[in-house]
C-alpha cells in the first residue's frame, strides 16, 4: 500500500469516527429534546386536566347553590358524598351531616320566605372551590331562638366547598354573625363591672 493510499485510508477513518460521534451526539440530542418535550406535555396534561376538574368543581358549587335558591334540597343528596360535613363556624368541632344541613336549609325557607342565595365570586383551587356569597332574606317567622322581627336580612358569607370524585364532601363556612345579631334586633354592650 502506498504512502498516499495508506494516508487517505487513515483520513477516512477519522472522518467516519467523526461522523459517528455527530450522529451520536445529534441522536442524544434528539433523545433529550424528546425527553424534555415528553415532560413539558406531561406537565401540560397535567395542568389542563387539573384546570377541567377545577371548572367542574365551581359549576358543582355554583349548582347546590343555585338549587338552594330553587328551594331543590335533593340536589344536595344529589350532588354530596355521604360523608358530607357542614361546618358553621369553620372551626366546629361537631360539623353537621347531610341530613341535618338539609334541614337547617327547610328553617331558612320557612323563616325567610323570599330568600336568596347569591354568588359574588367562585374561585376553584385543587379540590376546593371558595364562594364569597351573600344571603338576603325577610324574617318573617321564627328562626331558631329568634322571634319574627320582619327585617330584611342581608348576611355575608364565605364558604369553602371541597370535592372528591365529583362529589361535595365538606363545606366550611363564615358569617358576619355579629352583623345577623345586629339586624335580628341585638345589641352588642360591654360587660358591666362586677
Amino acid at each position: 500500500m502506498s504512502g498516499n493510499a495508506y494516508y487517505y485510508q487513515i483520513k477516512g477513518v477519522v472522518i467516519m469516527k467523526k461522523l459517528i460521534i455527530i450522529l451520536l451526539m445529534t441522536m442524544i440530542l434528539y433523545v433529550l429534546v424528546g425527553c424534555q418535550n415528553k415532560e413539558a406535555m406531561a406537565e401540560l396534561e397535567a395542568f389542563k386536566t387539573q384546570a377541567i376538574i377545577e371548572e367542574k368543581n365551581m359549576e358543582l358549587a355554583g349548582n347546590l347553590i343555585g338549587e338552594f335558591n330553587k328551594g331543590n334540597v335533593d340536589i344536595w343528596r344529589e350532588l354530596c358524598a355521604s360523608e358530607f360535613a357542614y361546618y358553621n363556624p369553620s372551626e366546629t368541632t361537631e360539623p353537621m351531616s347531610l341530613e341535618q344541613t338539609i334541614e337547617r336549609f327547610q328553617m331558612l325557607y320557612v323563616s325567610f320566605p323570599d330568600y336568596s342565595w347569591n354568588i359574588r365570586e367562585l374561585i376553584a383551587k385543587g379540590d376546593r372551590v371558595i364562594a364569597r356569597t351573600n344571603f338576603t332574606g325577610t324574617h318573617e317567622k321564627e328562626y331558631g331562638r329568634f322571634v319574627a322581627t320582619g327585617n330584611k336580612l342581608n348576611l355575608s358569607i364565605i364558604s369553602i366547598f371541597r370535592f372528591k370524585d365529583g362529589k361535595c364532601i365538606e363545606v366550611l363556612e363564615e358569617e358576619d354573625s355579629l352583623g345577623l345579631m345586629r339586624q335580628f334586633g341585638m345589641e352588642l354592650k360591654p360587660k358591666e363591672d362586677e
